[in-house]
């Protein structure tokens, strides 16, 4: 699995522990590069654009608390981006909702809970059924 990760200068260190220690997926990192300040828009828009092209099955978008790299994610058309704090939320984001980029508060949970996070949402397939007649409604409102 082909995975775009991407995050400010906050989410820095927890994207480099995420690249190091999840062997399941490929990344491909879009920065930021350093803890130097930046703006989230520049390298959270990287990731949406990445999943939106196909050239990723999906995407990790991270900052300091995860709102900010959700809202930007979810600017973007077919973009489904769940801020998840925990793995339920991991989980259902996937089964339920089918997101396409996971984000994550790198000052609001700490290093092994966000791997743990990222592994249940890398694992956890969307069920379809009744969540997709949820989706395409979802999709409908993007025209």
């Amino acid at each position: 699995m082909k995975i775009v990760i991407g995050s400010d200068h906050a989410g820095f260190q927890l994207k480099q522990e995420i690249i190091g220690k999840i062997k399941s997926a490929e990344f491909i990192d879009v920065g930021t590069n350093s803890e130097e300040s930046c703006d989230y828009p520049d390298y959270i828009s990287r990731v949406a654009e990445t999943v939106q092209q196909g050239k990723a099955d999906a995407g990790i978008a991270i900052c300091g608390t995860g709102i900010g790299a959700s809202l930007v994610a979810n600017k973007f058309h077919s973009i489904r981006a769940a801020l998840c704090f925990n793995e339920f939320m991991a989980e259902m984001s996937k089964r339920h909702n089918n997101a396409n980029v996971l984000a994550l508060g790198a000052r609001v949970i700490g290093v092994d809970l966000a791997l743990r996070i990222v592994e249940r949402w890398l694992e956890t397939p969307f069920e379809g059924g009744r969540h997709q007649r949820r989706l395409d409604k979802l999709a409908s409102y993007e025209r």
